[in-house]
């Protein structure tokens, strides 16, 4: 049993980065395919497809390198943790790395980055930080 899978698929990202790899799997949930969809529409990953293996689903993320092979993912950081929950309100969010990174959200409406966050005006958990 996993404790933490959130923080097992952000390891997984960051290991593959590390090592260049063009794609990563790991089993899927309803709050990985939000992550992911999330790094999709900020440009941190090409996609995504969640595939039927047995005996889990798994989800597939293709990783994005630059033109020369340089990481679009630099940092990925697990903030809220099952011992540590880290919750934000829309206004206390502030930008990341003056807008350069992204911080992902779990709110009411589904798992959002923090720029959509303030535009809504909601808050949630804080996920994660990524640049």
């Amino acid at each position: 049993m996993m404790t933490d899978p959130i923080a097992d698929m952000l390891t997984r990202i960051r290991n593959a980065v590390r090592v260049e790899h063009p794609h990563v799997e790991m089993p899927t949930s309803k709050v990985k395919r939000g992550l992911a969809d999330v790094l999709k529409r900020e440009g941190y990953i090409w996609d995504w497809v969640e595939t039927e293996d047995h005996p889990v689903k798994q989800i597939r993320l293709e990783l994005k390198y630059g033109p020369s092979g340089e990481r679009v993912i630099q940092h990925i950081k697990r903030v809220s943790k099952p011992g540590r929950r880290i919750y934000s309100k829309s206004t206390e969010l502030r930008p990341i790395l003056n807008g350069m990174g992204i911080t992902v959200i779990s709110t009411s409406s589904g798992v959002i980055s923090d720029r959509e966050a303030r535009q809504k005006k909601i808050g949630g958990e804080v996920l994660c930080e990524v640049w």
